[in-house]
């Protein structure tokens, strides 16, 4: 067993975004998900409308999008998703998940695998392709080209990429500094001298900054949609949202939603996601 499966068969991934700051990363990406999923639609429907009763037969044959969700976990995204109406195919890498996400008997095509190999999805396929986990686990930038180069194969041209990536500066302000780590990090070879965590292959995550996201489209050869931060502040105020009255935190949730791409805030919360276009 992997450090990976072992750790998703301690961590209750189907709380994880029921927590009050879960549902902010939820809610944000989700309305993003949704947003850019009704653009792609109104682009097809143009494209297929010339104004005959033929091209108004194959607007619609053309059925709903195709969504794809790598890594999708107990399908926390797949599920609803689904429910909205989209054709979604999940491929997660870890088995107990996805036997929780099969019993859910939802209409998701489910593979086990893995984002750097998807060889049994075929090119040109996915209107969407979510890449909302792998890459934290990916430690090298060649793993990370790897799921990003699936991720594009198996995209329709003009296709979307939602790649999401957890951030340097909330593990060592958090863990490092929040929990007074700071010096055995620093002594065990896993933070330099510019505060920019190292990891291995023994680590679970891999954190990154906006220039290693940067340098990572740019040689995806994808161009980017938008960056936006699915979670904001919403990790460092754990307490403060659990203790809000539900008012409050359905304006927190907006709040959120409004500076999620706010330049000076991107690389401050716990996640971000580059929208990417094949």
């Amino acid at each position: 067993m992997t450090n990976l499966e072992s750790y998703y068969k301690k961590f209750d991934e189907e709380h994880r975004l029921t927590t009050r700051h879960g549902q902010v990363e939820f809610f944000v990406t989700m309305k993003n998900i949704l947003s850019l999923a009704e653009n792609l639609s109104q682009d097809r429907e143009a494209g297929a409308h010339c104004g005959d009763g033929l091209q108004d037969q194959k607007a619609a044959a053309l059925g709903p999008l195709k969504i794809l969700d790598v890594g999708a976990a107990t399908g926390a995204y797949s599920v609803p998703l689904s429910k909205q109406g989209f054709d979604v195919t999940a491929v997660e890498l870890v088995k107990s998940n996805l036997e929780k996400l099969r019993a859910k008997h939802e209409k998701v095509k489910c593979w086990q695998g893995d984002a750097r190999d998807l060889h049994f999805l075929d090119d040109e396929t996915f209107d969407i392709v979510l890449l909302l986990g792998p890459l934290y686990h990916l430690h090298t930038e060649s793993d990370k080209l790897r799921a990003l180069s699936e991720a594009r194969r198996v995209a329709k041209k003009g296709g979307l990429i939602f790649c999401a990536y957890t951030m340097n500066e909330y593990a060592v302000i958090q863990y490092c500094f929040g929990q007074n780590k700071i010096n055995e990090n620093i002594a065990a070879g896993q933070i330099d001298q510019s505060f920019k965590t190292i990891s291995g292959d023994g680590d679970l995550y891999s954190y990154v900054r906006l220039e290693d996201i940067d340098a990572l489209r740019q040689k995806s050869g994808m161009e980017r949609v938008k960056i936006f931060s699915p979670d904001g502040p919403a990790d460092y105020m754990r307490r403060e949202l659990n203790a809000m009255d539900d008012q409050t935190f359905e304006l927190f949730k907006k709040y959120a939603l409004e500076i999620s791409e706010r330049p000076e805030l991107l690389g401050a919360g716990s996640h971000l996601v580059d929208v990417l276009r094949k």
